[in-house]
């Protein structure tokens, strides 16, 4: 069976090509498009791994980590911070266990955080092989 990761973003493009990243490399995906919907997703599925913007409405970015981090069933699922490079959530990216920017080759940086936050071993896992 597939890990899921959750991808939240509002951008609709960012959100469609990190899904489709980690569909290619055999997650199943569940996606919100702020940390609200988020939450309603977590309600009913234990994701292996979380994508998240901090910009958002509703609920933003750094809003959804520390309510992640607050409760024992979601406090360690690995986060992975996708974000602009202008440093106004540095603390929140703290609580992050990988940090990329919207500004560079999104692919190449998703690659390296998998690799840092799950291992070769559990990506290999997620998938199939």
């Amino acid at each position: 069976m597939s890990k899921v990761a959750l991808v939240v973003d509002d951008s609709m493009l960012i959100r469609y090509t990190v899904c489709r990243f980690l569909e290619q490399r055999g997650f199943a995906v569940e996606s919100a498009t702020n940390g609200a919907e988020a939450l309603d997703v977590l309600a009913r599925v234990q994701p292996a791994l979380i994508v998240t913007d901090m910009q958002m409405p509703k609920m933003s970015g750094s809003e959804l980590i520390t309510a992640l981090k607050s409760k024992s069933e979601t406090a360690g699922i690995p986060i992975i911070v996708v974000a602009r490079r202008d440093g106004r959530f540095a603390e929140a990216e703290k609580l992050a266990d990988f940090v990329i920017h919207k500004d560079v080759d999104v692919d190449a940086q998703l690659e390296k955080a998998l690799e840092k936050v799950l291992g070769k071993a559990s990506r290999d896992h997620a998938a199939g092989k």
